[in-house]
């Protein structure tokens, strides 16, 4: 039976951050219930076509469901795509005090990823977060006391405000607590989001400074023993998240739930983005997928680069001449790595990694 990994999209928010582009919903006990009798429908119907090796419940705030409901979805993963390796469940920091994550790993969670974003109470309030950093140390103790053994923080960069020592700090706090995993990513202001209406008034730092702070989060997550995998993550030795290297690696996944992608047999398709859609079943092809060009711009984001090897072992050919070429171009920029083994982009090279990749794939 194939192996995939599994997306399970919860759409719920108690509230929309103001910088957050996901298609969320507000959270009431009846749609809830509602979603999750679906979800558990919808599952089903998948038994015995896939193996799942991983699963990832992502939202939204899916710990806004509760334990009982969680249990649902995950028990109905289990009977239809299998035991997971990895599942995992995000989390904010108030809504995870609720649950019983010793419950929900006796039916297979072995991972949380909760959005700390900043350990800073200024900074959480200008991103509109409704937590302090002490409720987040509050829920990684609950989650340890109840047998969670692998936690990802979220942290953010850039951010109104924020400095290189403030930035220290979250780092340093993430640490503190243990977590494996940490994913740092940029603040991006996205069209349609209340940021980007009022983004003249924000007082961003400019493009220099979030570069800065960039390369100072990788230096200073290497201090604390964080190895950088990808653009924006970094983990403990054996601790990077292996549902979303899937993405990366371009192998496929099925994704359930509003706005929800999937790649499947070559082929890649969404539900549309609402709950009514996802009720409906209106699936939306994406055309084809897993092509050379998509291989390695994904592969480009991955701290190991585009391997030959795996390039030749995909595709049963030598990746094409013209890519090499064009990286030898890039070789004195201090952007790329190349060997006899592959092509990686440094860290300067993901600040700019859009335009260091098109320069690969296009003379």
């Amino acid at each position: 039976m194939k192996n995939i990994g599994l997306y399970i999209h919860v759409p719920f928010c108690s509230g929309k951050c103001p910088y957050c582009d996901f298609y969320s919903v507000a959270a009431k006990e009846r749609e809830l219930d509602k979603y999750t009798a679906f979800l558990e429908k919808k599952l089903r119907s998948y038994e015995g076509k896939y193996h799942a090796d991983t699963v990832y419940l992502g939202g939204g705030t899916p710990s806004l469901l509760g334990t009982q409901r969680l249990v649902r979805i995950l028990d109905a993963a289990r009977s239809s795509f299998g035991c997971a390796d990895e599942t995992t469940i995000e989390v904010n920091p108030r809504s995870a005090m609720r649950l019983d994550f010793a419950a929900l790993r006796e039916h297979g969670l072995n991972r949380v990823s909760m959005g700390l974003q900043s350990s800073s109470s200024s900074e959480l309030a200008l991103l509109g977060r409704r937590h302090t950093a002490d409720d987040a140390a509050s829920a990684v103790s609950k989650m340890r006391r109840e047998g969670i053994g692998n936690i990802s923080l979220d942290l953010m960069l850039g951010i109104s405000g924020q400095t290189k020592n403030s930035l220290c700090r979250s780092i340093d706090f993430c640490a503190e607590l243990g977590a494996e995993h940490i994913s740092a990513y940029m603040l991006k202001i996205e069209e349609g989001t209340p940021y980007f209406e009022c983004r003249e008034s924000l007082s961003l730092p400019d493009e220099d400074a979030v570069c800065d702070l960039y390369e100072l989060a990788v230096q200073r997550l290497y201090e604390r023993g964080y190895a950088q995998y990808e653009i924006s993550n970094f983990s403990k030795p054996g601790r990077e998240s292996r549902h979303n290297l899937k993405y990366w690696r371009c192998e496929e996944y099925l994704g359930l739930g509003p706005a929800a992608h999937s790649f499947i047999d070559g082929k890649r398709f969404y539900f549309g983005r609402s709950v009514d859609d996802f009720y409906a079943d209106k699936l939306i092809c994406d055309g084809e997928g897993g092509g050379e060009e998509e291989y390695i711009a994904l592969a480009m984001r991955l701290c190991e680069g585009l391997s030959f090897d795996r390039f030749k072992a995909r595709f049963g050919k030598p990746c094409d001449s013209s890519i090499v070429k064009n990286a030898d171009k890039l070789k004195n920029t201090g952007l790329i790595n190349i060997g006899e083994s592959g092509i990686s982009l440094t860290t300067k090279g993901f600040l700019c990694s859009n335009a260091v990749i098109a320069a690969l794939l296009y003379d």
